[in-house]
């Protein structure tokens, strides 16, 4: 592909939801007071997933960027704060495991803490390391502020997303930004570069523009219907294809984490919110019938349902490219990943700042394009393969499903990551990765990875002071414990 001359000055985004709407504010705020104008076509008759509730901790610099305030938009979206995540039966049936945001102890000589802890597991020392962290010990205890005298408390949220993306279309049509209510029935491409140059709507209505934003689902409209782009399909290490969820009613408090349990052809998630709990089954239709999901789902409901079941199909991968033509793809037109880890949102957020960064002013450049989709499908390998470790070391075989997981195989980039950790310690991992040292460690430990050694330097404390600076450690966490408050106490102040 050649640059193309041509000025960006209307940016077209097909789709609404969280996608669609994250994006306009987000272009909103960056272009206000430009020459620009940016349009998003949706239709009411379109129906949006709108079941992603969790989230990671950059979501905190998406709002930031966006300048909204805190307490507002919780009230909004019904928000709750999440530390973290419970695992249920990952490791085996009955095993439990808990993977937290924020760190696990401190650096120490330059080195990460957990080779200290394996040192002292070695030596025969108590093996719960929840006293190191103290989002872990706060969703034990369900409690939550933003800070404590010593620094921060890593937290993601839970939220509706369907009222995330009302309050967000509030916020971007205050920017500018114009919405069009219509269906799309055609795209016109130029006849000499393919470039997309007008959206026909279903009454005739031609929307045109020089970049284009594809938010409209699964269906890829543009993305896939017009630029035909291709899409790499990652079903033989992710069988999960389909997925049922269903909102129930709140069986008391809400609590700061989210829950996925292990199942017989899959997961189960629960996401609390201020006014329902979320609940979702992500199965394999190969091992699970669609109505046997949807029943199997409701027997486990932890209150009575609120809706009829939403019910989703999908194929875990991503677009081939990202950015084809003067079409990027955000969300789930990009590509999707199961919810296990909540990085649907993030996914959305970093295609979307990836944009900003790169945003086209007089012409489309290929070598801009070209890092755009190198970074982006990069983001999407290393994320996919965090996901697919709890898989991989799940060592269950007490079902089909699970017997087929394990017989599945894993990529190379995985097995590096898992093997070196094994035999060293070492966690391999690149900075910017969303994923870090402390979530690798506490997924891949959860699950039963056991190091046979750790890094060099750790053995240079000697006993005693090892010893003192655990002591240490663990009363810094005791003592932020104490200055929080319970977590719903938190949410009233909020509201």
């Amino acid at each position: 592909m050649s640059a193309r001359e041509r000025p960006v000055r209307r940016i077209v985004i097909v789709g609404g939801g969280s996608a669609g709407w994250m994006t306009a504010a987000a272009l909103g705020r960056a272009l206000a007071g430009q020459p620009h104008s940016i349009t998003l076509v949706e239709s009411e008759m379109i129906g949006t997933v709108g079941v992603g509730e969790a989230t990671v901790p950059p979501i905190h610099e998406f709002n930031r960027y966006l300048r909204l305030d805190q307490a507002e938009f919780l009230c909004a979206t019904h928000g709750t704060i999440k530390l973290g995540i419970e695992f249920e039966g990952w490791g085996g049936v009955g095993h439990r495991y808990f993977h937290p945001f924020g760190y696990l102890g401190i650096e120490m000589s330059g080195i990460h803490f957990h080779h200290y802890w394996l040192r002292h597991l070695a030596a025969g020392g108590d093996p719960d390391h929840s006293p190191y962290n103290l989002e872990t010990m706060a969703a034990r205890e369900s409690r939550f502020a933003p800070a404590t005298r010593h620094g921060p408390v890593h937290h993601a949220v839970h939220f509706d997303a369907a009222a995330y993306a009302r309050f967000l279309r509030a916020y971007a049509e205050d920017k500018g930004v114009v919405r069009i209510e219509g269906k799309v029935a055609d795209v016109r491409l130029d006849g000499e570069d393919g470039f997309i140059t007008a959206l026909v709507l279903d009454d005739g209505r031609a929307v045109d523009g020089d970049f284009f934003v594809d938010c409209s689902g699964f269906r890829g409209l543009l993305i896939e219907g017009a630029l035909a782009t291709g899409y790499e399909q990652w079903g033989h290490w992710l069988p999960c294809d389909s997925a049922v969820a269903m909102p129930s009613e709140s069986e008391g408090d809400p609590a700061p984490f989210t829950r996925s349990t292990a199942r017989e052809a899959g997961w189960q998630w629960r996401i609390p919110l201020q006014h329902r709990d979320g609940n979702g089954y992500v199965y394999s239709s190969a091992h699970l019938g669609h109505d046997e999901a949807e029943a199997l789902l409701r027997s486990r409901l932890p209150g009575a349902p609120l809706a009829d079941a939403n019910r989703l199909r999908f194929v875990a991968g991503h677009r081939k490219a990202i950015w084809n033509r003067n079409c990027v793809a955000i969300g789930l037109a990009g590509g999707f990943l199961e919810p296990l880890e909540s990085t649907s949102i993030h996914l959305i957020q970093t295609t979307i700042i990836r944009l900003l960064s790169l945003l086209p002013r007089d012409a489309i450049d290929p070598h801009v394009v070209a890092r755009f989709n190198r970074d982006a499908l990069h983001e999407y390998r290393t994320i996919r393969d965090f996901v697919i470790a709890h898989y991989a070391l799940a060592g269950r075989d007490d079902t089909p499903f699970w017997r087929d997981v394990a017989a599945a195989g894993i990529p190379d980039t995985l097995a590096e990551r898992i093997e070196a950790f094994r035999a060293t310690g070492n966690i391999l991992f690149e900075p910017g990765d969303l994923f870090g040292p402390t979530n690798w460690y506490a997924v891949l430990t959860g699950q039963g990875v056991r190091p046979q050694s750790w890094h060099p330097i750790a053995d240079g404390l000697p006993d005693a002071e090892l010893a003192a600076r655990l002591a240490t450690l663990r009363g810094r966490v005791a003592e932020q414990l104490a200055e929080l408050p319970p977590h719903v106490e938190f949410l009233r102040r909020s509201n």
